[in-house]
């Protein structure tokens, strides 16, 4: 008990220190620049004269199998007397970024700054005998940009780390997390403001992710600090490396990528294409980023002398030109308002205007947007003013793409006489809220790299009254009890503890559903990937070639399986409904589960009290004919899975009527539901089985 209620006391701590955060620096700089430069830059990805194609560049010293004293002799030649951070800054402002990240040490542990607690720094360590952290961290201020570190929360050169692994996220031992908290309380401390630091790998415990969070926030408050630190101490989330999400983010977040995906740090023989191609990439991958809300860090690799490489400079001064034109479609706008998906572009929003990012744009020379309030005043290229013919039609906004000559991608500024409104979408007109007719909102929780996947933090839902007031009821299982969750209606908000005091019993129609057949196969090691999850069905073909039949499998029982830290297993299961209808089923599983039915999102979960078991109730809306049922179960920390599937013939469904509520004079109204107090601003929901009725 004592040891529940300290998890829980943690957690609180987590959200209080962090209300301050995110501080508007941070969210309005867009596009950064991110440096992994190191030792390993010095081998420029070869070693022994034959270049090391397995894994990053970066970490060569492992895919190579260096022996550790002969990976630290490369200090001795390690001189980058190339190196110029005016230089590199005046780069970075160049390309249009706003901050400059850099590795203030890599996974190999050597330190790229004057470090008190090891020799093994560029200081004491190389003949370059200076600070190279300080000179980038001065010429940043000096440039105007805003300065942030990485760190790497593992170290293969300290003895009392555990050595290398293909993994990267091996545990933190007691000696090894005291050296982290002195390195990180050093580079706090002596380096001035600091705009964001980026942890990276290695698995810690509940207490070591707080006690890191406690002394950056305490020594640096206004520095954001990244996901990965793991545990849910979070004030802005990573994705994994050069992804990028295609829905809808509720959190700071943020998209590192590199040049080339496959490195971080410089390789000499790497294949550069063109120019121009890389550019183009690089771009969309911008847009793709800040219409969805987020801030775009992009690497690059510097020569072990120092020097950039010539091919990612161009790219980036090519890229800076085409943000420099369009800065106002960047810079302080907002996340994509509109939940259409577009096939010519994105969209970014500011005040009265629309950015549209015109990537594709269609033969026919016109571009429709819809689902839109406000007066049109003008539309026209920010590239050069040119103005846009157009017509208002009951489908929306037609725009008449004129000629455009430049090859870059366009973008258009829609501005209107006054403000504008999203129309309402998805208007639910009858029936009940629920998990399945809502827009959902995601946060990105992380456990540790490899436990990183999209939480669901939100839901909110439109509908249409003719009534002045509703009497909403709240509809749950037995999972939800026990909750507070926070129900806003027409931005009435009230706290609502779910309680267990008005029950019934549903039964499943006898012979109204037929469990057919049971797949399993081996999934990723990374948790937050599932392919199935593509809104349909797995096809006959798809099953035949990647999944195998179970045969003699109990349900209802515990099952085992041998599989070891970052495994997961995936289980299909068909079953035919003679009708639309709901039933339960009870799932049992280990560390974290990720569940699908006929290819949406049902619910995604990693207890961070790394339970190796744990039961949960799911409540499932077949269709009318067959459906498929997909579990992931993802073994972190243990070297058995456990797991089950048992269908329910019976099932409680608890309800609770919630204070009446005056609606708005809006046709449409608007309903929200969180977690009223969340462990952490991407602890998922886990609502999935919560309906509400307003009608």
């Amino acid at each position: 008990m004592r040891h529940k209620l300290l998890i829980v006391l943690l957690f609180i701590f987590a959200i209080s220190s962090a209300q301050t955060k995110p501080t508007q620096n941070w969210l309005d700089q867009k596009f950064s620049m991110f440096i992994h430069f190191g030792l390993y830059s010095e081998y420029g990805g070869v070693y022994d004269g034959e270049p090391v194609k397995r894994g990053y560049s970066e970490q060569i010293q492992s895919f190579a199998g260096i022996f550790s004293d002969w990976y630290a002799s490369t200090a001795d030649e390690f001189n980058p007397t190339e190196w110029n951070a005016d230089s590199v800054v005046s780069l970075a402002k160049d390309a249009g970024m706003r901050s400059i990240v850099l590795t203030s040490k890599h996974h190999d542990g050597f330190c790229m700054y004057h470090s008190r607690y090891t020799p093994f720094n560029i200081v004491d360590a190389t003949p370059y005998g200076r600070d190279l952290m300080k000179e980038l961290a001065d010429a940043c201020r000096r440039g105007g940009i805003e300065f942030g570190v990485y760190y790497s929360l593992i170290d293969w050169h300290f003895p009392q780390a555990y050595p290398i692994s293909s993994h990267n996220a091996d545990p933190i031992t007691p000696q090894h997390f005291e050296f982290n908290m002195n390195q990180v309380r050093e580079i706090m401390t002596n380096y001035g403001d600091i705009s964001e630091i980026w942890f990276d790998m290695g698995s810690l415990t509940l207490q070591q992710s707080k006690q890191l969070y406690e002394l950056v926030d305490e020594l640096q408050p206004n520095c954001m600090i990244s996901g990965r630190l793991g545990n849910d101490y979070v004030d802005f989330s990573v994705m994994a490396d050069n992804e990028y999400p295609d829905y809808k983010l509720g959190v700071p977040w943020q998209t590192a990528a590199s040049i080339f995906n496959e490195t971080w740090g410089y390789r000499s023989w790497q294949e550069r294409g063109s120019v121009e191609d890389k550019v183009d990439e690089k771009i969309k991958s911008l847009i793709k980023v800040i219409s969805r809300g987020g801030n775009y860090l992009l690497n690059i690799g510097p020569r072990g002398d120092g020097s950039v490489v010539e091919f990612e400079s161009d790219v980036l001064q090519q890229i800076g030109e085409w943000v420099t034109i369009n800065s106002e479609a960047i810079y302080g706008s907002t996340a994509n308002p509109f939940h259409d998906v577009y096939q010519w572009g994105d969209i970014t929003a500011k005040e009265s205007a629309l950015y549209l990012f015109i990537e594709e744009a269609p033969s026919s020379g016109e571009i429709l947007l819809s689902q839109y309030e406000g007066r049109i005043d003008e539309v026209k290229v920010l590239d050069n003013n040119q103005v846009c013919n157009y017509t208002e039609t009951r489908d929306g906004l037609k725009i008449y793409l004129p000629t455009l000559e430049s090859k870059d991608i366009p973008v258009l500024k829609v501005s209107f006489k006054d403000e504008f409104k999203v129309k309402p979408y998805n208007i639910v007109q009858s029936g009940m809220l629920s998990h399945h007719n809502a827009l959902h909102t995601y946060g990105h929780s992380s456990q540790d790299y490899y436990g990183g996947y999209k939480s669901l933090i939100g839901y909110d839902w439109n509908f249409s009254s003719r009534r002045n007031r509703v009497k909403p009821t709240i509809y749950f299982s037995e999972n939800e009890i026990g909750k507070l969750v926070s129900i806003s209606i027409d931005e009435t908000e009230q706290q609502v503890n779910l309680t267990n005091e008005n029950a019934t019993t549903m039964y499943l129609p006898k012979g109204s559903v037929k469990w057919g057949a049971l797949y399993s196969k081996r999934g990723r090691g990374v948790f937050g990937y599932i392919e199935e999850e593509q809104g349909e069905l797995i096809s006959k073909d798809a099953i035949e070639d990647s999944w195998t039949p179970i045969q003699g499998f109990s349900y209802g029982e515990k099952q085992e399986m041998n599989l070891r830290p970052r495994g997961s297993m995936l289980l299909m299961q068909e079953i035919v409904s003679s009708k639309n209808q709901t039933i339960a089923v009870e799932v049992g599983s280990g560390n974290a589960v990720y569940i699908l039915l006929n290819g949406e999102y049902i619910t995604a979960h990693f207890s961070p009290q790394r339970k190796e078991w744990q039961k949960e109730t799911v409540l499932l809306p077949l269709k009318k004919g067959n459906n498929q049922l997909v579990i992931k179960h993802f073994n972190r920390f243990e070297d058995k899975l456990y797991y089950s599937i048992q269908p329910m013939d019976s099932w409680q469904i608890y309800s609770q009527q919630i204070q009446p509520v005056d609606l708005n004079k809006n046709k449409t109204h608007k309903v929200s539901l969180r977690l009223a107090q969340p462990n952490s601003k991407v602890s998922p929901l886990r609502l999935n089985n919560v309906e509400i009725k307003v009608f």
